[in-house]
């Protein structure tokens, strides 16, 4: 899957490239703004992008406006997206090299879109992103968002408001997150809930007791629950990876 974010004022312009990039491929989701209030909000989400699309021009009406640069600046300084690739938009070609080169955008386009322009862009990107994945989460906490490698995550316990991660040397507690809406954010396959309050990493199983209905972890003590209504699944998922 990969998440892109287009920033347009031009609502024919942005919902033409939003077209183009759903088009590509079904695991491309596309979360688009007219303004920068908008994009903030969307940057400052619990969603993580992969590509942006920004429009160097926001405010055509005002002369030299690069608003779209500003954003570009904002979206550099945010650590996650130090590397991410940007893809400057332009009604004129070469006319914001220099800011292209400081932002280390990834590339630019002028308007009016190609659509063969933009599916080799994306495609490009799309390579590289899954060649060297590895696979991690967006969670807030104290306002901040945090990026953790899904690798590093061994179970997890809902708390009273929100969610414990249990990680291969710290915890960490994440509010106003619940176990049904942290499993929709884990890759599929990778973990599974064992109990209302518990969801594990399959690969970090250490020990598993279906009788007395426990599961243990590597590099834990703790004793995770089987719940009585999770226990068929536990079972199959367990026990496969037992005759694997």
């Amino acid at each position: 899957m990969a998440r892109i974010l287009i920033l347009e004022d031009e609502n024919t312009s942005r919902t033409a490239l939003k077209k183009m990039l759903q088009n590509i491929s079904a695991e491309i989701t596309v979360d688009a703004a007219a303004d920068l209030a908008k994009a903030r909000l969307l940057l400052g989400s619990t969603v993580s992008f992969d590509l942006f699309f920004l429009d160097v021009n926001l405010e055509p009406e005002k002369d030299g406006d690069t608003s779209g640069i500003r954003f570009a600046e904002e979206i550099r300084s945010m650590r996650q997206y130090e590397f991410t690739p940007l893809v400057m938009i332009t009604s004129v070609a070469g006319l914001e090299m220099e800011a292209y080169r400081r932002l280390h955008c990834y590339q630019y386009v002028v308007k009016p879109y190609v659509q063969s322009e933009v599916e080799e862009i994306v495609r490009k990107v799309l390579f590289h992103l899954h060649a060297g994945m590895r696979p991690s989460i967006m969670v807030k906490r104290n306002g901040v968002n945090y990026k953790i490698f899904c690798d590093e995550i061994m179970f997890c316990r809902a708390i009273p408001r929100g969610v414990c991660l249990q990680l291969k040397n710290e915890q960490i507690e994440v509010p106003y997150l619940s176990i049904h809406k942290l499993l929709e954010k884990l890759p599929e396959g990778m973990f599974f809930q064992c109990h209302r309050t518990f969801v594990v990493n399959r690969s970090a199983v250490k020990y598993y007791d279906l009788v007395n209905q426990v599961i243990q972890v590597e590099g834990s003590s703790e004793w995770i629950d089987i719940g009585v209504t999770f226990k068929p699944e536990v079972r199959r998922i367990l026990y496969g990876e037992k005759q694997k």
